[in-house]
């Protein structure tokens, strides 16, 4: 890619300024010819000679810097970047506040700083400085103009702002057919011999970096997730490069984009990675994105264990790559010394990492992805979505075990603590849900990141410090959390899946998340929906009740918000409402006609985050709503209604709660009613002094029992009308005025 750009225009650089003497021009001509030969120390003397006829002449030095860069194998990056920007120093210019001139003069002092920052992943200062060239493209010879438009294509890919890319891509277009067309024509004033040369050079150069474009095209559409012009230009690069590794690999991404899973596995299998280069010569570890790119399919197909397992193979080879090229080894001084420039690229741990967490997170080991993702933060900081997952992994180790009591309740777990006493003596101790998940870190700084609920607010309250102020933005969702770490594995299954054509201004709009793809205005709206979500349950893990309201009431004032989302923020509001002796209030917001859509989208089509007392969000590649979580609108409200028993319960309304109670065991399977509901009909049967009925409640581990004994014939036909009477059991109005005993 752009490291292809470098040596091209490295050799460039020594070609020599306009105007000097001929003596000056044979040295600079001898010198061009042994570089290009790569007899080094020969053009430095040729260089030397020169300094000393003209000692004045900075571009002299540039071409030794470039030279002794390449003497080193390309190795001494860090030194090269020291010399350049002295020099840009030296002429007393920058890339911002120079007039035309001044830029065309010293372009090539720009272009090999801009392509230094590119291979150090510097790419906003490579596009400030590549940009700045582009303005003063129509000086250029060809050979360059087309160098620079290269880069910055590749920049703008590596930065998601695939408009822009397409758009210099067609300004290539024009410049190669330009280009062919001039070389046909004015040729015939030098020699034949020549000119043939000459010619025979330029289509090879042509053709090229038509093949070239065209693979760059099919990256770009993939970024934008244009199916259709694609398929067209995955058909050009498979005519003009065959089957080679890049291809096949673009060609694979894009099957996996249409969710062509297996055809996309295919194709990665029957690319022969054997033969590509090694990350030396090309900056690349294509076993690397092999493994990888081969997890984040299987992660799309629902499959996370086997994901998992290619992820770990992804960081093996990445290991042994750095390894080889001796990276990380060395101290923080000597970062960009010792390696060759291209290979600094190579390194894609940290874009792994992100993977194996997001991985980990859905296969129920919070603790690996908490380790894996706290090693990713340290380099992507500034992605509200990752110290979104963060959290997660925070509250999913924290929520102990109320998944597996919500299976159906085998055994009387999560309701009889324990049994003492025999015979007349025998005694029932419940187990009390109050204390059951408030025991956290004591006596440590909640800074100091382990998988603990305090970790968990600072997280969130760095996701939502990092969305824009507009006005209501919200939280996303899932499948982008991917990343893609090659040019060939762009992971982002849940991005929208409009292209974005013609919105060029948009673009500019987008919120940058590396390493998975940037969030549209949609996405950021979605992601801060889930992030006050989970911040409202992380508050009331913690005891702040203040805090959750205020999160739950900022949640349910989204103009976007998702069904599912919206029914968790009632319920986070009600709780806290109740904790803060507000019951008259919780009442409203338990309310069943609050609840009409438990869907986990968000009006596109996208999967949105059920981040429920920390389940894990729902994926669209078919990974199944969590079991704690109601699976359709009338068990949301029989939940609901659950909870307003209890809201009742606390007011003494004890009839209200028995309504409510019947009415939501009535709208469910026997087996999802939770263990809180048994326990409520349990204190409502003591509450009326019906100890018998209520032992058989908890022997029986059932709520119906309890609605059938208790009401006559024909109250015991009423529970089929519920449907129609869920809004008559709960007019907040009548009770308003009751005080609590």
């Amino acid at each position: 890619m752009a490291e292809n750009t470098e040596q091209n225009e490295a050799k460039h650089d020594n070609s020599s300024s306009p105007g000097v003497a001929d003596q000056e021009k044979e040295m600079a001509t001898r010198a061009y010819e042994a570089f290009s030969s790569g007899k080094y120390d020969e053009s430095l003397k040729q260089l030397d000679a020169m300094q000393e006829l003209n000692k004045e002449d900075y571009k002299i030095a540039l071409n030794k810097a470039v030279v002794e860069f390449y003497k080193s194998s390309q190795s001494t990056t860090g030194t090269l970047k020291q010399t350049l920007m002295a020099m840009k120093n030296q002429v007393h210019t920058s890339a911002e506040d120079t007039d035309g001139l001044d830029d065309v003069e010293n372009s090539l002092l720009y272009y090999n700083q801009a392509i230094i920052y590119y291979h150090m992943r510097q790419y906003s200062e490579a596009i400030a400085i590549a940009e700045r060239l582009y303005q003063f493209l129509e000086p250029f010879e060809e050979k360059f103009a087309q160098a620079v438009c290269f880069l910055l294509v590749d920049l703008y890919l590596l930065t998601f702002q695939p408009e822009k890319a397409l758009h210099l891509l067609a300004v290539l277009d024009k410049l190669s057919t330009q280009g062919s067309n001039k070389n046909g024509k004015g040729e015939s004033n030098s020699s034949n011999k020549d000119a043939a040369n000459q010619r025979a050079e330029f289509t090879a150069m042509i053709e090229a970096a038509k093949s070239k474009m065209h693979q760059y095209k099919v990256r770009a559409y993939i970024q934008m997730k244009s199916s259709k012009a694609c398929k067209r230009e995955i058909k050009s690069v498979m005519n003009t490069a065959g089957n080679s590794a890049p291809s096949l690999f673009l060609k694979s991404n894009f099957e996996y984009l249409r969710g062509n899973y297996r055809k996309a596995v295919k194709l990665l299998n029957s690319s022969n990675i054997a033969e590509h280069p090694g990350p030396i010569k090309t900056g690349e570890c294509v076993r690397c994105m092999f493994w990888n790119n081969l997890g984040c399919i299987h992660f799309a197909m629902g499959k996370h264990n086997l994901g998992i397992f290619y992820f770990k193979k992804a960081l093996q080879e990445n290991d042994h790559t750095c390894a080889q090229l001796g990276d990380g080894s060395s101290g923080q001084s000597k970062k960009f010394t010792g390696i060759p420039m291209c290979a600094l690229l190579a390194n894609k741990r940290y874009e792994l990492l992100y993977n194996c967490g997001i991985q980990l997170l859905h296969i129920g080991r919070p603790l690996a992805a908490f380790e894996c993702l706290m090693e990713a933060v340290q380099v992507y900081h500034s992605n509200p979505r990752l110290w979104l997952r963060l959290a997660e992994c925070c509250i999913s180790a924290n929520k102990g075990g109320s998944e597996q009591e919500s299976k159906g309740l085998p055994c009387k777990k999560g309701i009889v603590q324990s049994i003492v006493g025999q015979g007349y003596h025998r005694k029932i101790v419940l187990a009390s849900q109050s204390t059951q998940n408030t025991i956290y870190s004591e006596g440590q700084s909640a800074a100091i990141p382990v998988a603990s609920m305090e970790f968990a607010a600072i997280c969130l309250r760095n996701a939502l410090l990092l969305l824009p102020e507009h006005q209501q933005q919200d939280t996303k969702t899932e499948n982008g959390s991917k990343s893609s770490s090659q040019s060939g594995s762009t992971e982002s299954g849940s991005e929208n899946s409009d292209a974005c054509s013609g919105k060029g201004q948009d673009a500019d709009k987008f919120l940058s998340a590396a390493p998975s793809s940037p969030l549209r205005k949609q996405e950021v709206e979605n992601l801060r929906c889930s992030i006050l979500a989970c911040s409202a349950y992380v508050a009331l893990a913690l005891g702040d009740n203040l805090m959750a309201l205020n999160h739950a009431e900022k949640l349910l004032h989204q103009t976007k918000v998702s069904g599912s989302l919206k029914f968790l923020g009632h319920l986070y509001a009600a709780e806290a409402l109740i904790s803060l002796d507000r019951i008259s209030d919780a009442i409203a917001h338990l309310n069943p006609e609050n609840v009409s859509d438990v869907s986990m989208g968000v009006l596109t089509s996208e999967q949105d985050q059920g981040s429920e007392k920390g389940d894990e969000s729902v994926e669209s590649s078919g990974k199944q709503t969590p079991l704690c979580y109601p699976s359709s609108v009338t068990a949301a409200r029989a939940m609901m209604l659950f909870n307003l028993g209890s809201a009742y319960c606390l007011r003494s309304e004890y009839e209200k709660a028995r309504k409510c109670l019947q009415q939501a065991a009535s709208m469910v399977n026997t087996k999802e009613i939770p263990p809180e509901a048994i326990l409520l009909g349990v204190y409502l049967e003591l509450q009326n002094g019906n100890t018998q009925l209520a032992l058989q409640i908890i022997k029986r581990n059932q709520l119906l029992p309890t609605a059938v004994q208790r009401v006559s014939p024909e109250s015991r036909k009423k529970p089929v009308q519920p449907f129609q009477s869920v809004q008559p059991i709960q007019l907040p109005s009548p009770f308003t005025q009751v005080q609590r005993k």
